[in-house]
């Protein structure tokens, strides 16, 4: 008999039965379910940034550029949020560099915002909703759907703790054909002042700013969006931003902005805020 090669698969299957192997099974299984029963709520938002900046009393040329975005719908009458940041960046620069751009007049008008769906259509929407504190901008079809968008239900949502595994879903770029794609993200910190959000560790992965990300048994935890704060020197560090950060928003604060989204007006760009304002807290 040859025990050597006896020992090699005897040791092979310990390690398959092994708790960490089941583990990374039941996530694996999970997450699938998570995908197929979500997937087709994570949309691509496509829209046009134009971007002017003016200094000194001279305005340089405008830079127009069209962007794709991931967007979740949180309504089946097509009211969808995503992050404000990938909107209008410049707010977020702003923020963090204000001593650098100071003397930069910068404005972003946003036009031609369409949201593609899984199957191919295109709806023309808007900007119904800004909340520059918690980075969220909701947008709206300008007319009716012909049928309920498939949504998620932001209601029902969960919680997670330091360590813990939850799935994110998102729809990649027009190079793979807007695919779906999930991910699997730690937590890697709870922040529970001025208000709680969840760090997600950084481990490269297909998650994109506005990926809805779900605990394992299947409750919306929140959404994938950049804080942003002044930064102590004003400036970047290695070509990174010390001011700003990704983070999962929860759910509830998600729910909250939405309730207080109107109905779409037909034009190219809202800019109402929230009814109730958040003093005294940083983003």
């Amino acid at each position: 008999m040859n025990y050597k090669l006896t020992s090699v698969l005897a040791a092979g299957a310990l390690l398959a039965a092994s708790p960490g192997a089941i583990r990374a099974d039941e996530v694996s299984e999970k997450g699938r379910e998570i995908f197929k029963k979500h997937q087709r709520a994570v949309v691509t938002v496509q829209i046009v940034q134009k971007t002017t900046y003016a200094s000194q009393g001279r305005t340089a040329p405008p830079n127009e550029a069209r962007q794709e975005l991931t967007g979740t719908v949180v309504d089946p009458s097509g009211l969808t949020v995503l992050a404000l940041s990938a909107c209008d960046p410049t707010e977020m620069y702003q923020r963090m560099m204000p001593e650098r751009y100071a003397n930069y007049k910068i404005e972003t008008e946003l036009s031609d915002i369409k949201i593609l769906l899984h199957d191919g259509t295109e709806l023309p929407s808007e900007i119904v909703l800004r909340d520059k504190d918690l980075d969220l901008a909701f947008i709206r079809p300008k007319a009716k759907p012909a049928a309920p968008l498939d949504a998620v239900d932001i209601s029902k949502s969960g919680a997670a703790q330091i360590l813990d595994q939850v799935i994110s879903l998102n729809r990649l770029n027009k190079a793979t054909g807007r695919a779906h794609a999930a991910s699997v993200e730690r937590i890697c910190g709870v922040v529970q002042k001025p208000r709680t959000f969840y760090i997600p560790d950084s481990t490269m992965t297909a998650t994109a700013l506005g990926s809805p990300v779900f605990t394992l048994d299947g409750s919306f935890l929140g959404l994938d969006v950049m804080r942003t704060v002044t930064s102590s020197d004003g400036g970047m560090n290695n070509f990174r931003p010390e001011g700003a950060t990704s983070i999962i928003l929860p759910a509830a604060d998600i729910l909250k902005a939405a309730r207080q989204a109107p109905e779409a007006k037909g034009g190219d760009e809202k800019k109402e805020e929230p009814k109730e304002k958040k003093e005294g807290e940083a983003k």
